[in-house]
């Protein structure tokens, strides 16, 4: 029987923390381990898809990890002064505004260091490609935001999406499922990480609120939720779980 997304998070938890974060760095771990507060949904999504494809979870861990060292190391660079400006992450100082600038850019270098570690622990390198290709998709989606560039499904994509894709992606690639069979599982992906974006800015206040209001962004969401929950129902496999996820996120904006 698979496990539930709290159950998977709670493998999450302990892989995180038996971790050993760049020991020949040694105090640096601080700030590091400042950084991987969160909800783990991106690992979680990782595990979960690796389950509906008859893998054990255990062996996930490095790749789903790796995943949330990225978006740690994201928000690290993206809370910075230069970035965001911002001082408070999940109600807790920020890793510049605890430890300063110098040390919360090399605390995010050292998070996206240890996540490609991770991601080449598998026999083959496609784990690492999807988080290089997921990085780069972060990076190209905040240099257009500064530039004020881009359309706003176009910065979803990049900036939220991208991380999405490669949690789905990266199971993908740790099991080694044929390209010819990801199709589904990435148009699944894709409208989760869309799911994501407009519940988060409507619990925000922000992005598509802003363009359409709230009630409007509510339909958006019961409208992403039934493509979605229909990405799911044309895969080949035990996707209970994952339709978990998808209503979890969903209700958070009830």
């Amino acid at each position: 029987m698979p496990l539930a997304p709290s159950e998977l998070r709670v493998l999450v938890e302990a892989y995180l923390d038996e971790l050993a974060l760049t020991p020949e760095l040694g105090s640096l771990s601080e700030p590091m381990r400042h950084a991987l507060g969160g909800k783990r949904v991106r690992p979680v999504l990782c595990l979960a898809t690796g389950e509906a494809l008859g893998a054990r979870p255990e062996g996930l861990l490095p790749a789903a990890a790796a995943v949330e060292l990225v978006h740690s190391f994201s928000l690290v660079h993206d809370d910075l002064p230069s970035l965001d400006d911002d001082r408070e992450r999940r109600g807790a100082p920020s890793v510049w505004a605890q430890y300063g600038e110098a040390t919360a850019i090399l605390a995010g270098d050292a998070l996206l260091a240890e996540a490609f570690r991770l991601a080449l622990s598998y026999p083959t390198g496609a784990v690492a490609r999807e988080l290089v290709e997921a990085t780069l998709g972060m990076i190209g989606g905040q240099w257009l935001d500064i530039r004020g560039e881009g359309a706003r499904d176009e910065l979803h994509r990049l900036k939220t999406g991208a991380l999405f894709s490669a949690s789905v992606g990266c199971a993908l690639a740790a099991v080694e499922v044929p390209a010819a069979e990801q199709a589904p599982w990435r148009a699944f992906a894709s409208e989760l990480g869309l799911l994501f974006q407009i519940v988060d800015d409507i619990l925000d206040g922000d992005g598509v609120v802003l363009d359409v209001g709230v009630d409007d962004a509510r339909r958006q969401v019961d409208e992403v939720v039934e493509r979605t929950h229909a990405r799911l129902a044309a895969i080949d496999a035990d996707t209970v779980v994952l339709r978990d996820i998808v209503d979890g996120l969903a209700s958070r904006t009830a």
